[in-house]
């Protein structure tokens, strides 16, 4: 089963960007964890800042793979157009946050993408693409 896990703007900066916030890990060394974790999967990684890059990878895995799990960062309150590509691929998508977003500022309350996402992990830190991964792999 072909997983990927997309990651959008800042995410780059996990662990050093607002630990009380993010944590202090960074997402490739938490990578490294799930890929040990889930051998049953064979797990890639994508992380881009630009909101073009981002909707180009969902439509070049979006067919052939098994799952997305997808953190849009601040994209997700904003941007119609990635909407637009999770609701024109027939690979699953699961949304993921590391922080709760409806505890912190309101513009951040309101997803633009969940409507297209099979569902939304939000405030349970890293440890959200741990559930959003066992969901996708036992989904089919």
């Amino acid at each position: 089963m072909k997983i990927i896990i997309i990651n959008g703007p800042n995410l780059n900066l996990l662990g050093t960007r607002e630990k009380t916030v993010y944590g202090n890990e960074s997402f490739e060394a938490y990578f490294e964890k799930l890929k040990v974790k889930f051998t049953n999967l064979e797990l890639e990684y994508y992380q881009s800042n630009v909101e073009g890059e981002l909707i180009n990878k969902l439509h070049e895995v979006g067919f052939s793979y098994d799952g997305i799990v997808f953190n849009g960062g601040g994209y997700t309150h904003t941007s119609v157009a990635i909407s637009d590509a999770i609701a024109s691929i027939n690979t699953p998508v699961a949304e993921v946050h590391i922080s709760n977003i409806h505890a912190r500022e309101e513009f951040r309350h309101l997803s633009l993408i969940t409507k297209e996402c099979a569902g939304m992990i939000t405030g349970f830190g890293l440890m959200g693409y741990d559930m959003a991964l066992y969901y996708l792999s036992t989904k089919s």
